[in-house]
């Protein structure tokens, strides 16, 4: 099994920042494309952002410009830096992640989430 496990979430106000952090582990072969999304309350989870294992990135419309995805294959952790934050950005943020397990298998796994609160 893979586990994801997500922390830095937490209450900002406006303009501030966070970091996010998701961890893998667990039995794995490799970790490919790692990503984040979120679920606002009352709406559907929406893209953030996903980073490929060589580095490509890719980022939703609403956060291009202020969010940045990175991720250290070393440490199987991936993080976002969230800079001028908007109330509208308050949401649970999870992790996901895929790849080949130690069985061979794919998996296409998720965090249990992170709470980010944006006051105004």
């Amino acid at each position: 099994q893979v586990q994801l496990v997500e922390s830095g979430g937490g209450l900002v106000q406006a303009g501030g920042s966070l970091r996010l952090s998701c961890v893998a582990s667990g039995s794995f072969f490799s970790i490919n494309t790692m990503g984040w999304h979120r679920q606002a309350p009352g709406k559907q989870r929406e893209l953030v952002a996903t980073i490929a294992s060589g580095g490509s990135t890719n980022y939703g419309d609403s956060v291009k410009g202020r969010f940045t995805i990175s991720r250290d294959n070393a440490k199987n952790t991936m993080y976002l830096q969230m800079n001028s934050l908007k109330p509208e950005d308050t949401a649970v943020y999870y992790c996901n992640a895929g790849g080949i397990n130690s069985s061979g298998r794919g998996y296409y796994n998720w965090g249990r989430g992170t709470r980010v609160t944006v006051s105004s």
